[in-house]
């Protein structure tokens, strides 16, 4: 079996979005590639990964002694297969069909809906039919 992606869907205020973009923005990467980023340095810490300011790294555990990260970079990189990314956008040109196609629907039912009800004022009385000349047919 394969392994298989999960969504994860949460709200951050208006400020904090603004400056997640300008993350995303400033390491040239979407903003879900932030938010993956973060994740997968989460669970390869096994959850003990703090975010901190550059300005802070030079008094953090390195700085001291304590960890042997000297070798690694910040921000931290991931490399992802160009496929990956290629699917990834074509998921997101597929889903603006589908919301723009579902606009369309709504735009349709709107529509019909308001037929319905301009035709509910046409009832049309059986009474009234026998005064008729004309002969009409049930079907």
């Amino acid at each position: 079996m394969g392994n298989k992606n999960k969504t994860i869907s949460f709200r951050v205020n208006e400020d904090a979005f603004e400056s997640l973009q300008d993350i995303a923005e400033e390491r040239d990467i979407s903003l879900s590639a932030v938010f993956r980023d973060y994740v997968d340095q989460l669970v390869e810490h096994d959850g003990q990964v703090a975010v901190v300011p550059e300005s802070e790294l030079e008094s953090g555990p390195a700085a001291t002694g304590e960890g042997d990260d000297e070798g690694l970079s910040f921000p931290p990189t991931v490399e992802v297969p160009k496929s990956f990314i290629r699917e990834h956008e074509r998921l997101e040109l597929e889903a603006d069909h589908l919301r723009e196609q579902l606009d369309e629907y709504k735009s349709y039912v709107n529509e019909l809906q308001g037929r319905l009800e301009d035709e509910q004022d046409e009832v049309l009385l059986l009474d009234d039919l026998d005064e008729d000349d004309e002969s009409y047919q049930l079907r």
